[in-house]
């Protein structure tokens, strides 16, 4: 019990201290203004408005690519198809797709989308390139929560008439969807703070105007913390450590959601 609570310690002590570091740091940045207002003389002064919205857009398409095909697939895995070689070889393909480093999904949404497809370097480009990379994720969570329902309820509705597709569509889904939106959550908190696959695809160095249309490119928080931090003289660090944190807090607090999401759900759940 003592090696496993100090092995926790390790792991839960440096994840705080980054956090403690980060609003020292950072929190001194936060104002008004900074999260109102596009940067000024250089991205040096004024705040990171275009970035967080940018960071939101993408955010909303990931989840407009990714929700209808994963939950499709999940279910379809979940409770049509036979366990045979095929079926196996698909998930173990989901499985290690999640695996896969971000920027093998940037280089790939740069041949597919912005090249192939002649998207450009646009919102919809980086939306479907976080939406593929997502994806592995979202299937697996959804698939595992669709496998959680008890198999009894499937049987009582069979044997009251109702076919497959009214099941899942009555009785499975319903129980499962707190577990798949939780999983879809998480999914997106990771796609909110990648940098690899929107730096190839959408996102811009700076833009003096917002966004009009899907095949705008965006300012983005990753991205843009990148390029303040590793290019751009004289920047101050306050503003760097004031952008880190505003991410974390983005991503924080789609995870606070998704774990909000299962607890209440467990605790109303009586099977």
């Amino acid at each position: 019990m003592a090696l496993i609570t100090a092995v926790a310690a390790l792991v839960v002590i440096p994840v705080i201290l980054v956090i403690l570091y980060l609003v020292i740091n950072g929190i001194g940045a936060i104002t008004w203004t900074f999260l109102s207002q596009p940067p000024t003389n250089g991205m040096t002064e004024g705040g990171i408005m275009p970035a967080i919205l940018g960071t939101l857009i993408l955010t909303l398409g990931t989840a407009i690519v990714t929700m209808p095909i994963s939950i499709a697939a999940a279910i379809y895995l979940a409770e049509y198809a036979k366990d045979n070689r095929l079926t196996r070889t698909i998930r173990m393909a989901i499985v290690n797709l999640a695996g896969i480093p971000s920027i093998v999904y940037g280089l790939f949404g740069l041949g597919a989308f912005v090249l192939a497809l002649q998207f450009g370097t646009s919102i919809i480009a980086g939306s479907l390139t976080l939406g593929i990379m997502t994806m592995p994720v979202v299937i697996s969570t959804a698939e595992e929560a669709l496998h959680a329902v008890p198999q009894q309820f499937r049987t009582v509705s069979f044997s009251l008439g109702a076919t497959r597709w009214q099941t899942i569509r009555h009785q499975v889904l319903p129980h499962a969807l707190p577990g798949i939106l939780t999983g879809m959550i998480l999914g997106l908190s990771r796609a909110a703070g990648e940098t690899a696959p929107i730096l190839f695809t959408v996102a811009a160095f700076y833009l003096p105007t917002l966004p009009r249309s899907l095949f705008d490119q965006t300012m983005a928080l990753p991205y843009h913390l990148y390029v303040i931090s590793t290019q751009v003289p004289g920047m101050p660090l306050t503003i760097q450590y004031g952008t880190a944190l505003v991410l974390l807090l983005i991503t924080l607090s789609l995870t606070l959601v998704a774990t909000a999401v299962r607890t209440s759900v467990r605790r109303q759940r009586d099977w």
